[in-house]
């Protein structure tokens, strides 16, 4: 006659696998991909001839990085935190100066005839610049615009940009649009 073995209790091994699923969710870290948020332009037809835009000189302002991370807003030297304010003073251009961007008079449905800045923010950089400071200049951009967007919604609506409904924002971007131009980076060394 056999002899019946005694089975081995398996009823703690699901605890286990538990545990050691949990405990490897909690040590685990995932990388998240981080980017720029932009909304592109609509590719153009196959068939659509692109049109040259001319813009003038004087709406223009030219944010450089060179290879070794200096900037220039301008002609000017600048640090990171500079950057902000300038181009805040740049695009809205308070005094109404002859050499920094003109105000075209638009139509903002639910706004009226409002005078909206023809000021654009060309951003060119090296090849050799750092991306750590290239994404600090563009956050610094961003900011800028942000902050007129903040100041334009507060004086029209009473509350910032962030917590205006979607109609007003629509006014706000209207009365006050993201034009930021980049240029392709250039490599400054193969030029030599």
């Amino acid at each position: 006659m056999a002899r019946k073995t005694p089975d081995i209790n398996a009823s703690s091994q699901a605890d286990i696998a538990f545990l050691l699923l949990v405990f490897f969710l909690i040590t685990t870290t995932m990388d998240v991909d981080k980017g720029i948020s932009r909304k592109l332009p609509p590719m153009p037809e196959e068939n659509q001839q692109q049109e040259e835009v001319k813009i003038n000189r004087r709406n223009i302002v030219v944010v450089k990085i060179n290879s070794q991370d200096r900037i220039m807003v301008g002609s000017t030297p600048t640090d990171v935190s500079q950057i902000k304010d300038k181009i805040v003073e740049f695009l809205t251009n308070p005094s109404d100066d002859p050499n920094m961007p003109e105000k075209e008079t638009k139509f903002i449905k639910g706004l009226g005839n409002y005078p909206v800045s023809k000021g654009v923010v060309s951003l060119q950089n090296d090849k050799g610049t750092l991306y750590n400071t290239y994404i600090q200049v563009q956050n610094e951009i961003v900011k800028a615009i942000n902050e007129i967007r903040d100041q334009f919604a507060q004086s029209h609506f009473g509350k910032k940009y962030a917590q205006l409904d979607e109609e007003r924002q629509k006014i706000v971007k209207d009365a006050v649009p993201q034009n930021i131009s980049e240029a392709e980076p250039k490599d400054v060394k193969a030029k030599k």
